[in-house]
């Protein structure tokens, strides 16, 4: 789970990051506050794919909450106003600041820069960052603490909407109990003047008690009140999460599968496949592929957290992103181009080459496939057909022989149809993009998985027909 940190002021708010898998807090920066901070949060969140912050919480040196306090408070209630399906934790904070700036002080790279430029070799919004940093690494410590911490880690954030009510969180608890050892100390303290005090008359004594009564009830009254408003802001910090996995040929069937198994309706997963994700940051690349194609090919084969809440766009934008980064860090419209392939067919042929071929055999299979269409010859993939049939007739009521199956009318049909099938036929994963990108030297036009799995080449039809009668027997009598 990725997370941002905010170190919450009126004049700036420091930020930072962590992933909860590596749990280093790392400074990303800082916001001004002039009313354009609930954008760049969001951006933020957009940005680092997640919607959980941690915000910490000031108190005093006796450990009680503050002005500030409550206008971090507040500043949470708006940010789950202004940015929907936010998650918000508290985390608290003590004298961050002083220990951000010792930090930044005693750094190396700022000391160096001081000594260069002058002055301290930092700003203000250094020491908010540092701050914020802070805050984050002590929630992870704190929260990844043993099983049930990690639990936690994962399961506390503050929703605004439909609040639930489970029991009063522990540090709640622990604070209610601070306030109730000082009322006690308060009364014994009253109790000790009031035996030093009883030459005093009768009646003054009477009012003396009952103005100390009244004193410790009214602060009993107004700690419980106080309790009670913490206790209502952050019953929702529970929210429930669940790990939803793409994995390297799957297809979109598959992946609609997992969404409706995970409890999102018929609708909901058409509406998310139906939309149009192409004008969003990081996902501009999908304006290459053609509008009347699905998202086949480009949902990323990963595993990732999201919250119970999610929408069927906001889990399909993850995986979307996914693949966006994997083309851009690995180059791969430049280094399909240089294969004759536009990202859209490289991508179409690497989801080919997945279903084909397992990764230590992909680049050679890859390189069949591009040797056939340099050739001007058919692929001959059956996977491609087998996809053909899955869109009209997935029961094989139909289809019911590979016979039939292979005469099937279709653009995916790469018996019939020379070169590529007209798109992605599954999710490929980073190897068979490779593949496809970097494919190894041969001159082979024909290749089998044999009965015992390893592949067999072939130069020529007498050769494959050869492998066949000495390699597969069963395996190239499977149904499509």
């Amino acid at each position: 789970m990725k997370i941002i940190g905010l170190d919450v002021g009126q004049k700036r708010i420091g930020v930072a990051k962590v992933d909860s898998n590596t749990r280093i807090a790392v400074p990303v920066g800082f916001i001004e506050v002039d009313g354009s901070e609930w954008q760049e949060i969001a951006r933020l969140g957009r940005v680092h794919s997640t919607n959980f912050y941690v915000l910490g919480l000031p108190r005093s040196n006796e450990g009680n909450e503050t002005r500030q306090s409550m206008y971090v408070r507040q500043f949470a209630k708006t940010l789950v106003e202004k940015i929907p399906g936010a998650k918000v934790k508290f985390q608290d904070e003590s004298l961050t600041s002083v220990v951000a700036e010792e930090r930044l002080e005693a750094s190396p790279k700022r000391q160096k820069k001081a000594a260069k430029k002058g002055g301290k070799g930092y700003e203000r919004g250094d020491i908010d960052a540092e701050a914020a940093t802070i805050i984050l690494q002590d929630f992870v410590e704190n929260f990844t603490k043993g099983e049930a911490g990690t639990k936690q880690m994962t399961d506390t954030s503050y929703n605004a909407g439909e609040p639930k009510a489970p029991s009063l969180p522990e540090n709640i608890k622990g604070r209610a109990k601070k306030e109730g050892d000082k009322v006690a100390l308060s009364a014994k303290k009253a109790n000790t003047w009031l035996k030093k005090a009883l030459i005093i008359s009768p009646i003054a004594l009477v009012l003396i008690i009952a103005g100390v009564i009244g004193v410790v009830v009214w602060r009993q009254n107004v700690i419980a009140e106080r309790e009670r408003m913490w206790a209502e802001m952050e019953a929702a910090m529970r929210p429930e999460v669940f790990n939803f996995t793409v994995r390297p040929g799957e297809t979109i069937f598959d992946v609609k599968k997992h969404l409706s198994e995970v409890g999102y309706s018929e609708n909901e997963i058409e509406a998310g496949f139906s939309h149009d994700y192409s004008s969003e940051a990081g996902l501009e690349y999908l304006k290459q592929k053609p509008a009347i194609s699905t998202l086949e090919g480009f949902l990323y084969g990963e595993t990732h957290e999201f919250y119970k809440d999610s929408s069927v766009e906001d889990i399909l934008r993850v995986f979307l992103k996914g693949m966006g980064e994997v083309i851009s860090t690995n180059n791969l419209e430049t280094k399909f181009a240089a294969q004759g392939l536009s990202l859209y067919e490289g991508i179409t042929l690497a989801s080919v080459v997945q279903k084909e071929a397992a990764p230590t055999d992909q680049a050679e299979v890859a390189r069949v496939f591009l040797n056939r269409i340099e050739a001007g010859m058919t692929l001959g993939s059956d996977v491609t057909v087998s996809y053909a049939v899955d869109l009209v007739d997935p029961d094989r009521q139909i289809y019911r022989d590979n016979a039939a199956a292979l005469t099937i009318e279709s653009c995916y049909n790469t018996r019939v149809n020379a070169g590529l099938p007209c798109g992605p036929i599954a999710n490929p994963g980073l190897s068979a993009l490779l593949a496809v990108a970097e494919p190894a030297t041969n001159d082979y036009l024909f290749f089998l998985t044999g009965d015992d799995g390893v592949m067999y080449y072939g130069y020529t039809d007498t050769e494959h027909a050869q492998n066949i009668r000495e390699h597969c027997q069963e395996l190239c009598n499977v149904s499509l």
